[in-house]
């Protein structure tokens, strides 16, 4: 279970307490207890996914411990899942937002189950993890996949909206792993649909429910009919609540260095001189909007960690032309491919690009690399 410093919250902001989370992690442990809700799992995801630090950096860090990598390969694996969709992302593009392989079947809406929004499923687990991901936007991924099971192949909700629901919630909200996950789900972009059972949820949530629509056998999934419970849908009007702006200022002698939603790297040329500029486009969070603790989460990371930073609320080619910025420095991303400018690449843990039809052919070529 996580330990926290005293008054450090579960997500701090500071970059010292995440590198402490890093070095206290017991990579270990996380292969043989990583479904249950109380497993030895990192929380790292919203550092990586707001870029604060990479995969390959956290890697590094793995390894200058010294640990044996046939024993830490669960773990090393769940970091390259990561990389794996945002591989996809920057191969599909947009085809990422619509059905990736297969047609999801059968769908009867387009909406999001009103007892799944509401957290009262009757199953006590998901509606307690719902409600907690409200709170401190955060849910396990074995609870995540039980929701996404439910919301598309119990309750035939296409994805596509939940999936944002879920998005907006979420600290560590990555659109490609968020997506890809629930197309994986299901059964968009794998070859089957995921399904668990009341037994299967009690086991690792240490709970001993009974008597819920869940609690049937899996041959029984073939021919399901949605539960009463989960008829009604609701309507979502997910928006992002951006801060005022209120100006900035830019030297033009000096780079630009441009941060953004996914790119809130502290170390980042972080010796050089430059006008750091943290932008936040609504056209952007308006194809993905995140909720205010998100946008608070990512706004804290920014002012506590990156020193001067400024944020800029507006379009790239608005804030290019209104401030006559010449020299833009970025991070590749697909969100950002209308950025002009000088593009750096991120840093990847392995040396693997491209699109790959599955992860384990992706892994494949990865574990190549390290040599073991």
């Amino acid at each position: 279970m996580l330990k926290l410093l005293e008054n450090e919250s579960v997500f701090p902001h500071k970059y010292s307490y995440i590198l402490r989370r890093i070095n206290s992690f017991n990579p270990l442990k996380y292969g043989t207890s990583r479904n249950f809700i109380n497993g030895s799992v990192s929380y790292l995801s919203p550092y990586i996914s707001r870029g604060v630090i990479s995969t390959k950096f956290i890697l590094n860090r793995l390894l200058d411990q010294n640990y044996n990598l046939e024993k830490i390969e669960k773990f090393i694996q769940e970091l390259a899942w990561r990389d794996y969709w945002q591989q996809v992302w920057i191969s599909k593009a947009n085809l990422i937002n619509a059905d990736l392989k297969n047609s999801q079947f059968p769908v009867t809406n387009d909406s999001l189950s009103k007892a799944i929004f509401d957290a009262k499923t009757g199953v006590l687990a998901i509606d307690k993890s719902i409600l907690k991901l409200y709170e401190i936007g955060y849910m396990h991924n074995h609870l995540r996949m039980y929701v996404a099971s439910i919301a598309c192949n119990i309750a035939q909700s296409h994805w596509m909206v939940p999936a944002k629901w879920m998005y907006y919630y979420l600290l560590d909200a990555d659109w490609a792993s968020n997506s890809l996950s629930w197309q994986w789900i299901a059964g968009t972009n794998s070859k089957k649909k995921y399904f668990a059972n009341q037994q299967n949820i009690n086991k690792y949530c240490f709970t001993n429910q009974t008597d819920t629509f869940l609690d049937v056998d899996y041959s029984e999934f073939q021919k399901f009919k949605i539960p009463e419970v989960l008829k009604q849908t609701c309507y979502l009007n997910l928006k992002t609540p951006l801060p005022e702006f209120s100006g900035i200022t830019i030297e033009n002698s000096l780079p630009t260095l441009l941060y953004n939603f996914y790119n809130l790297d502290p170390e980042w040329k972080k010796n050089i001189k430059a006008n750091r500029i943290l932008i936040l486009e609504p056209s952007h969070f308006d194809e993905y909007p995140i909720c205010q603790k998100s946008i608070d989460f990512a706004l804290k990371i920014a002012k506590e960690n990156i020193p001067s930073i400024q944020i800029y609320v507006g379009e790239f080619k608005d804030l290019i032309k209104k401030y006559s910025i010449k020299e833009v420095y970025y991070k590749e991303h697909p969100t950002n491919s209308h950025y002009i400018g000088i593009e750096e690449s991120r840093d990847w843990m392995f040396e693997v690009n491209g699109y790959y039809p599955s992860f384990f052919s992706f892994w494949k070529k990865c574990k190549k690399q390290l040599n073991y």
